[in-house]
């Protein structure tokens, strides 16, 4: 379902991945059954490949990886944090558009 410059995050490799990345992270929470997750699925493989090497986008499959949906209180799906330096610096939920996702990642790249 992701292209090939999307990670997969799970509860086991979050902190590592995410938390602990030297570049700023985009995480997608969503479920194969979510509709809107599909929707906005090609949105994020192409904002993984226009900022690759500069962001680094993961999904994080909130049906398998309940802990890290927890700890990140996602109500809904999908839900997108952007995260630099460990911390959420901002979200959006539900399927957004690429110029508003390209909006909320530029100012947060280095």
């Amino acid at each position: 379902m992701a292209g090939q410059n999307v990670l997969e995050f799970t509860d086991a490799n979050f902190d590592k991945e995410v938390l602990n990345s030297d570049t700023p992270v985009l995480v997608d929470f969503w479920a194969e059954w979510c509709a809107p997750c599909r929707m906005i699925a090609p949105t994020i493989d192409a904002i993984a490949d226009e900022f690759a090497g500069r962001l680094k986008v993961g999904k994080v499959n909130v049906d398998y990886n309940n802990e890290t949906a927890a700890r990140f209180m996602i109500r809904g799906i999908p839900t997108l944090l952007l995260f630099r330096g460990g911390k959420v610096v901002d979200q959006r939920v539900g399927a957004v558009g690429k110029a508003d996702l390209v909006r909320m990642i530029e100012p947060h790249l280095g």
